[in-house]
């Protein structure tokens, strides 16, 4: 078979491998779980991704190795990240490339330049000028950062429905909405859900009851998502004023569930951007793995 080429887009909820051919025709794609670098650690990453991949090129028919791949892999962003990472990964192809996952965002934006700002299930910015200097904002993680993300969203959610639980906190419809959703039939049963078996995922998904029940008009619900507005888009802007681009002008590519799924949210954000910076080429990235594996073809 000719020449394949893989992009991996590995995040907190779910990682997805694409492979592509040298002309850039998508041939396979395979999904599996989240993997953060930072919370989920080297062993679980390299299995992840090596796995995903594997499977991705089986689906394909591909039985050599591909001839490149860029790997995006969210929690990662320090040299000592990508010395631990590389030796690891090397098997995946003949050459790879390893960036945080918010660059893939880059690969829509002419000549990799600009800011890209991610929105999922955590929340970073980065930016590349055309000086090639890169900068960031965000991505310290859930327990110290990612404000506005999907699992701060789902957060406050929960923490808006045992405020009302407990009597502390204003009527919300999130209460109700949370324990029909989970099956549960009194909010002291909320505690073993979250707490047995942590997982960040399912902290996440109340992120679309919150906008569901804002969607309802309440108001609970609404001030979290403007809240969560204004948190995506203050990543951007300490970018645009740090960074170099040509007369000012800021491209920007917006990535992750929360900016590509939820139109309103991504008005919102670009709303608030446009009042602040002078924004050039726009790009909604729906397909960042695939991005990945396009822009592999030129390692």
């Amino acid at each position: 078979m000719s020449e394949v080429f893989v992009g991996v887009d590995s995040g907190g909820s779910k990682t997805l491998a694409v492979v592509v051919d040298a002309a850039g025709n998508e041939l396979s794609r395979k999904s599996g779980a989240g993997a953060n670098y930072a919370v989920s650690g080297l062993d679980w990453v390299v299995h992840t991704i090596t796995s995903v991949v594997s499977e991705a090129l089986s689906l394909a028919g591909v039985t050599d190795k591909p001839k490149a791949a860029w790997l995006g892999v969210a929690g990662t962003d320090r040299p000592e990240d990508y010395d631990a990472l590389y030796p690891a990964l090397s098997s995946v192809a003949d050459k790879i490339k390893i960036t945080n996952d918010g660059d893939l965002g880059l690969c829509a934006l002419r000549d990799n330049v600009g800011v890209a700002v991610i929105a999922g299930t955590g929340a970073i910015a980065v930016g590349v000028d055309v000086n090639g200097k890169r900068d960031r904002t965000g991505g310290w993680g859930h327990i110290i950062g990612d404000e506005g993300s999907g699992y701060d969203i789902g957060r406050r959610g929960l923490q808006a429905a045992v405020r009302m639980a407990d009597g502390r906190g204003v009527n919300t419809s999130l209460l109700d909405k949370i324990l029909h959703k989970w099956s549960l039939h009194d909010p002291s049963e909320i505690i073993p859900k979250v707490y047995h078996n942590y997982d960040k995922a399912l902290v996440a998904s109340v992120a679309e009851i919150v906008f569901e029940a804002a969607a309802e008009g309440d108001q609970v619900s609404k001030q979290i998502i403007v809240d969560s507005i204004h948190e995506i888009a203050l990543l951007a802007l300490p970018l645009a004023r740090r960074l170099e681009f040509p007369d000012g002008v800021v491209p920007l590519a917006l990535c992750g569930g929360l900016l590509v799924g939820n139109t309103s949210f991504r008005e919102g954000v670009l709303d608030i951007l446009s009042q602040h910076c002078n924004l050039g080429q726009v790009e909604v990235v729906q397909e960042p793995a695939l991005a990945a594996a396009l822009a592999a073809r030129n390692i």
